[in-house]
């Protein structure tokens, strides 16, 4: 499903296929690769604990807001969530838009024993086999930016890969396309993809729809405690928060209170 032109989402998915297009990096060789390498952790097993888990972010800067905590240790900030009770950690590698790389990925997933999301703009298998590589354990696929059969062909390769995927919808009609590929974990974005506008209602009417045996995760605009209380008694297994936790100035802290809301 597309979106409305000139959407933030437009411009920064157009930015990713342009660089894939110029990719001339062998798909065969970096799948034998991926291949090699030992089994990931399990995401959404972590996910699903008594309780509200949180998936915490590391997150540089924001494309709306500029920087957040640009000179963030990505080692220190990891442990400093898992302390506080984060059940996974999400790491932002798109450097243009968010000022995340790789780099920050590995250097988190090293300094904890968490399962670690690649939060990126998935375009190309190598997006995916890039992941792996890079030592993630679960990717994001986000329905809006693909095809139906992008979707079918990277979530059918993260499978393969031992990835797991976060689809990311944002309404009825995506959540569909989600279920029909056989997606186990689904987040809903709660920030509108044409005014950029968090919209807390959304969350509530899509939990409602989400089958019981699918983890539900929702995402963006987590406010602190009392959203996150909602948010759980709204169906949510987990909430993926990034700018509440950054700027906080006590990340441990402010995951803890997160999960304390339930």
């Amino acid at each position: 499903m597309s979106v409305g032109n000139g959407t933030y989402l437009d411009r920064i998915i157009a930015e990713h296929r342009a660089r894939a297009l110029v990719d001339q990096r062998p798909v065969e060789q970096l799948l034998t690769e991926a291949m090699l390498l030992p089994e990931t952790r399990g995401f959404r097993s972590s996910l699903n604990q008594p309780g509200l888990s949180v998936i915490a972010e590391i997150k540089r800067r924001s494309p709306s807001k500029g920087d957040l905590f640009i000179d963030l240790n990505p080692s220190v900030l990891a442990r400093e969530y898992a302390a506080g009770g984060a059940a996974c950690i999400s790491v932002l590698t798109d450097e243009a838009n968010f000022a995340g790389s790789p780099a920050d990925l590995e250097l988190a997933r090293a300094a904890v024993e968490l399962p670690v999301l690649r939060k990126d703009f998935t375009v190309h298998e190598r997006d995916i086999l890039d992941a792996r590589i890079m030592g993630a354990d679960a990717v994001l696929l986000i329905v809006a930016a693909l095809s139906k059969e992008e979707l079918e062909r990277f979530f059918s390769l993260s499978c393969e890969l031992g990835l797991e995927a976060l689809v990311e919808i944002h309404d009825e009609l995506e959540l569909v396309a989600a279920l029909e590929i056989g997606a186990e974990l689904i987040g809903v974005n709660q920030r509108d993809l044409i005014t950029f506008e968090v919209d807390h209602e959304r969350a509530a009417r899509m939990a409602a729809l989400i089958p019981d045996d699918v983890t539900a995760v929702a995402e963006s605009g987590v406010r602190g405690p009392a959203d996150a209380a909602t948010l759980h008694q709204a169906g949510y297994a987990a909430i993926l928060v990034g700018e509440t936790l950054v700027t906080s100035g006590d990340a441990s802290a402010a995951v803890a209170a997160l999960r304390e809301a339930v």
